[in-house]
């Protein structure tokens, strides 16, 4: 599959994991990856729409001035047509919750690289789990543990 995407192991929650350990016979893992694909998967949206940053907080490169004067004042940074906003995908593979994008454009915006005929593109990160978004899931996770019955 071309594209880029970002699997999150819900193993790696520090503070859930250490509650799934003592539960683990009593819940579906995957009621927990297809709540942490869905979150994962919005906050992507929310950092290509609105915060226009990587997952560790850094900026995005501005356009290239050339590159600048070909865009209209509906378009922002990976934001053109619409077209990786509207391929984000979250979804449940076994234990993983899978966040990306089919898109190759996806994989150069998150790594960086030369397009066909362009010059080198800088990467601007748009998959990952920032700090905040991992407290987002673990809270998540852990009201959801916290409403079983035990």
């Amino acid at each position: 599959m071309a594209g880029v995407a970002l699997q999150y192991d819900v193993s790696q929650l520090d503070v859930a994991a250490s509650v799934l350990n003592g539960i683990s016979g009593l819940i579906e893992p995957a009621a927990i990856t297809n709540t942490v694909a869905a979150i994962v998967e919005s906050q992507t949206r929310r950092r290509i729409q609105d915060e226009k940053t990587a997952p560790d907080g850094t900026p995005w490169a501005a356009w290239s001035p050339g590159y600048a004067e070909t865009r209209h004042s509906g378009q922002s940074l990976l934001q053109g047509e619409g077209d990786l906003l509207d391929t984000i995908f979250g979804e449940q593979r076994g234990d993983e919750a899978v966040v990306g994008s089919p898109l190759v454009y996806a994989a150069i915006q998150q790594h960086g690289g030369a397009d066909v005929g362009k010059p080198e593109l800088t990467a601007r990160p748009f998959l990952g789990v920032s700090d905040d978004n991992a407290r987002e899931i673990e809270d998540v996770v852990i009201t959801y543990l916290e409403g079983l019955r035990l």
